[in-house]
């Protein structure tokens, strides 16, 4: 991916500027991404990397190092079991070289060497590794599983090479086994040799031939050491003398065939290793292009995770690019990369700066004290605008970019005595460069804008400089100390003064970068701090005309003007943030004090509930010892269950924060009316009065008789006239008829206690309605809902007896209940 990172002739126009590669350091920014990448071909992929202009390339390598970065976070990142990681890291450090040993695959007739072979199959096997790692994860990291895809499967090449080949480069005696029988037959010969030997050396250890007794080689055959009048008695072959001449080295005559065997049976060791390479070599061949391939996938991955390392050491993030339709420029915390690296290693932190340029906002003019960060600002926005769009990350919180169409700079002192170029001639040749290679989008960088000349023309020629930029539609950072210059910021849109700031105090620059207003040069200060004589100073401050020391206090009291208005900014934030906590505090209390409240009120209604209960049924219990009484204790049960209701609703109403519904009025309630009635679905007709405070109602096919307090509402008439059936046509309706004195409930699947109201509920129901035989159908389950309602009605007032249902009405899992007469 990265070898497509270039800016394109036929997309530019011109080819890559390298005096602005050079300016800000472009190879030494490549030699930091290049420390990450654990192989020489990975390496070498960052080496092939220039800046380029093609979005959908660009956005591509980062959305790459993306991955790479949220893959190495799951991957230091402990499980959650407390086990191994989720995603065990990629290796990369240590892979082999193996591009001159794929360039020689490609000649036929060649014979890899053994080692060649085995760094092959050591990049394979640890490619299989890295493929079995990404292609099952292809759904979280897509596009390192594409590379990973790109890995061919040589498990067979593997498997024929496995083993055969030893750490130092030799052929194991299994890679063969016609080798392993000339390697047997070579030690025995060479056993045989030696015992030759030890003989003839026992034979003459008496006569004074021997000069040690010792076995050596020499020239490839074992020799024995004689003194050098042995040559006329010991018959043999002298192949070497020692330096001083007093020992020879003795190939005894009846040990010249034995060695002629060992000679014979190496060269056959040899023929069968070249035959074995030959084969092997072979068999790559066959697979050098998916080996190349291979090769290629991971020398892709290792440059995608040497980004990504860089990025998590250095708390980097990957650039966002700006849409063409609204370009932007926007840095947070930005550091210079070189200079973050210097600092991180002394254990120095580098400040760190904001800027913003959007819209028709281009031009941004840095003015402020000498050695003070000018240069490095300029220089660290121009390393991003590199590193971005070589797809690399970059050293900033965050960091949103136009894709610049190029990047242009003039940073430094360019003079040259070997082409007679001034400060100031080496100074605007270069200008012209930029001017005449400019186009809209660019970057240009333009450090002390109209130095090494008179301030005055020096300052004109800036102001046309700039401008001419500005208009071509350029992105601009220049520094300066020209009156002239900062007077054009202020006055032009789309141009933006800023300064470096400056601590009076300790006359030092802070190397904070603020945006607003220009700053003052401070040159004085910053001289006399560096140690120049202060008669020297006094005499140039004394020498300054009214108009500059009027100007300079005008830019101090500018400034501090504008550090004061930004620390009641900053004072406002903090007094808005500080508002806007308690505000999240008084809504949490209040909240918790809501929530306290209606659990008090709750608790109180549910105590209220169980004195009310317990002091009703001591009075029905009193009441029913008297049996003249009965009547009136059946209307103190039903007025009780009553009461039991409008308590819970007003509780469950006052909960929800609503108003407790209003009893309709008694002179709307006419027979005829429409009305709801409390824990009635259906709406019912009025038949008649019943007294002042008594009702006869008809619900569906029910009659019954309720008190007024039991209607909610009185509900309008309905607008559809009641249906006439065709003369001679009778109806008979399916549902349960009244007259038959039955009725039944279920309260199968509901809790103890809610099926308890609903039984007494539907008891007192029973009871207005003068029903005399109810079935209470609860099921088997547990028995929990039976015995409740067996308990129920054992101690009801109304109820005469209680019994199974049976079989045909649900056997036990239902209940019969006969109500005493009215």
């Amino acid at each position: 991916m990265e070898a497509q990172c270039r800016f394109e002739p036929g997309q530019t126009g011109k080819s890559v500027n390298l005096e602005s590669l050079n300016l800000l350091e472009y190879e030494a920014l490549r030699a930091l991404i290049r420390r990450y990448a654990g192989s020489e071909a990975g390496r070498r992929v960052v080496d092939a990397v220039v800046p380029g202009i093609d979005r959908a390339v660009l956005e591509a390598a980062h959305a790459e190092t993306s991955e790479a970065l949220e893959f190495l976070a799951e991957a230091q990142a402990p499980s959650p079991r407390g086990g191994a990681a989720a995603s065990p890291a990629l290796r990369f450090s240590g892979l082999p070289d193996i591009e001159p040993s794929t360039a020689k695959l490609r000649i036929q007739g060649t014979v890899l060497e053994a080692l060649e072979i085995a760094a092959i199959a050591a990049l394979l096997e640890r490619a299989a590794e890295i493929r079995q790692t990404l292609a099952p994860q292809a759904g979280r990291y897509p596009r390192l599983a594409a590379h990973a895809a790109g890995i061919g499967d040589f498990r067979g090449v593997l498997k024929a090479i496995d083993g055969k080949i030893l750490p130092d480069g030799s052929l194991g005696d299994h890679a063969s086994v016609a080798l392993a029988r000339i390697r047997r037959d070579l030690e025995r010969q060479k056993r045989h040799i030696h015992e030759s030997l030890e003989r003839f050396l026992k034979q003459h250890r008496d006569d004074g031939l021997l000069q040690d007794e010792f076995v050596t080689i020499r020239n490839d055959r074992f020799v024995v050491p004689v003194v050098p009048s042995a040559k006329r008695k010991a018959p043999g072959v002298v192949h070497a003398a020692s330096g001083s001449g007093q020992t020879l080295f003795i190939e005894p005559l009846e040990t010249i065939e034995l060695n002629n065997d060992l000679v014979r049976l190496a060269d056959e060791e040899l023929r069968e290793i070249h035959r074995i390479l030959a084969e092997m070599t072979s068999r790559l061949r066959e697979h050098a292009a998916e080996i190349r391939e291979t090769s290629g996938a991971l020398a892709a991955l290792d440059a995608i995770f040497a980004r990504a390392h860089f990025a998590a050491e250095t708390n980097a993030v990957v650039p966002r690019f700006a849409s063409d339709e609204a370009p932007r420029l926007n840095l947070k915390d930005a550091r210079h990369p070189l200079l973050d690296d210097l600092f991180r290693r002394q254990r120095k932190r580098v400040v760190p700066f904001t800027l913003t340029l959007d819209g028709a906002l281009r031009t941004l003019l840095i003015s402020g004290p000498n050695t003070g960060g000018k240069t490095v600002t300029m220089k660290t926005v121009g390393a991003f605008a590199l590193m971005a769009q070589s797809g690399w990350p970059v050293p900033a919180a965050e960091a949103e970019l136009p894709v610049f169409a190029d990047v242009l700079a003039d940073i430094g002192d360019n003079q040259s005595i070997e082409h007679s170029l001034s400060s100031f001639s080496a100074h605007v040749a270069r200008i012209r460069e930029m001017v005449e290679a400019s186009q809209s989008g660019a970057l240009v960088l333009l450090d002390e804008l109209g130095r090494a000349t008179d301030p005055d023309e020096g300052g004109a020629l800036g102001v046309a400089i700039l401008d001419e930029f500005r208009r071509g539609g350029c992105y601009t950072l220049a520094s300066t100390h020209l009156l002239a210059i900062k007077v054009y910021g202020a006055n032009t849109e789309g141009v933006l003064n800023a300064s470096m700031g400056y601590d009076d105090e300790t006359l030092a620059p802070t190397y904070i970068l603020r945006t607003g207003a220009p700053g003052k040069s401070a040159g004085l200060d910053i001289a006399a701090k560096l140690g120049l004589p202060a008669r020297l100073i006094e005499r140039a401050r004394a020498a300054m005309s009214s108009t500059g020391r009027d100007i300079s206090r005008f830019l101090n009291e500018l400034e501090a003007a504008v550090q004061e208005a930004r620390a009641e900014a900053d004072s406002l934030r903090r007094r808005q943030a500080d508002l806007d906590e308690r505000e999240r505090v008084l809504e949490k209390e209040m909240a918790r004090r809501e929530a306290a409240r209606l659990r008090e009120i709750e608790e109180q209604a549910e105590q209220a509930q169980k004195r009310f209960d317990q002091e009703a049924r001591a009075t029905i219990e009193r009441v029913l010892s008297a049996p003249e009484q009965r009547k009136q204790a059946e209307r103190a049960l039903r007025q009780v269950a009553t009461t039991k209701r409008e308590l819970k609703e007003a509780v469950q109403t006052v909960a929800r924060g609503e108003r407790p519904a209003v009893q309709a009025a008694p002179e709307q309630i006419q027979p005829g009316a429409r009305v709801r009635l409390r824990d009635v679905g259906q709406p019912a007709k009025v038949l008649k009065k019943l007294g002042a405070d008594r009702l006869e109602v008809e619900v569906g096919l029910l009659k019954m008789q309720i008190p007024l307090s039991e209607v909610l509402e009185v509900l309008p008439a309905s607008q559809s006239a009641p249906s006439r059936l065709p003369s001679g046509v009778t109806f008979t309706g399916a549902g349960p008829r009244w007259d038959t004195l039955t009725r039944e409930i279920n309260v199968i699947g509901k809790t103890s206690l809610d099926a308890e109201e609903e039984v007494e509920r539907f008891l007192d129901a029973a009871v207005l309605g003068e029903v005399t035989r109810v079935r209470i159908v609860h099921g088997h389950g547990m028995g929990v809902l039976k015995r409740m309602v067996q308990e129920l009605l054992a101690k009801h007032p109304a109820v005469e007896k209680h019994y199974p249902a049976s079989p045909a009405e649900g056997g036990n899992g239902a209940t019969i209940a006969e109500l005493k007469a009215g």
